[in-house]
C-alpha cells in the first residue's frame, strides 16, 4: 500500500528467496498473479454464493477431482471429470457454460486454462469445494434445498 502498487503488480515483486526466511512460491507474489489473471480476463472466476443462479440459468458444474474425492462429498449436480481426463473428455460438454471446480482452486485453474482454450465458456469456482463447503456451512438452508439435496431419511444426497 505505501508503494502505490497495483494488484497485479505484486506478481513482479523481485523478493529474494532464503529458506530460511520465506518460501520459493512468496505468497505476496501468488496474490499478483491470482490479481493479474482476474484483472486481464486470462482466468474467469466464480463465487461460491453465486453458484446457484449460474446452474439455475444453465451452466454445467464439472468437478475435476478424482473419482475418490468426489465419491467422498460433491457438489450436488457436479458431474465429475478428472483433471486427467478432461483433454480427452471435454467434448462431453455442451455450448453452455461450464463451471469448473476442484478441493481449493488449483486443478480448477488449470482445467479453466485448458478449456479457455479449447474455446469453451468457462469459469473456475473460486476456493473449489471446501470453499463452498464452507459457506454453505455459515449460512442458514432453505427448506426447498434442504428437500433438493437430502433423501427422506435427511441424508446428503
Amino acid at each position: 500500500m505505501a508503494g502505490g502498487l497495483t494488484a497485479s503488480r505484486l506478481s513482479r515483486l523481485e523478493l529474494a528467496y532464503a529458506p530460511q526466511y520465506g518460501s520459493a512460491k512468496d505468497a505476496v507474489n501468488l496474490a499478483g498473479y491470482v490479481a493479474d489473471n482476474l484483472a486481464t480476463g486470462m482466468t474467469r472466476s466464480i463465487q461460491w454464493h453465486e453458484l446457484g443462479d449460474a446452474l439455475e440459468s444453465g451452466a454445467i458444474l464439472v468437478d475435476v477431482r478424482s473419482a475418490s474425492e468426489f465419491e467422498r462429498g460433491a457438489i450436488p449436480g457436479a458431474i465429475n471429470i478428472p483433471l486427467e481426463e478432461l483433454r480427452d473428455r471435454w467434448s462431453e460438454l455442451t455450448d453452455r457454460q461450464v463451471i469448473v471446480h476442484c478441493q481449493v482452486g488449483q486443478r480448477g485453474h488449470t482445467a479453466a486454462r485448458l478449456l479457455a482454450q479449447l474455446a469453451v465458456d468457462v469459469r473456475n469456482l473460486d476456493g473449489g469445494y471446501l470453499t463452498w463447503l464452507s459457506g454453505r456451512a455459515s449460512r442458514p438452508v432453505l427448506e426447498h434445498e434442504y428437500e433438493s439435496e437430502h433423501d427422506h431419511e435427511g441424508v446428503l444426497r
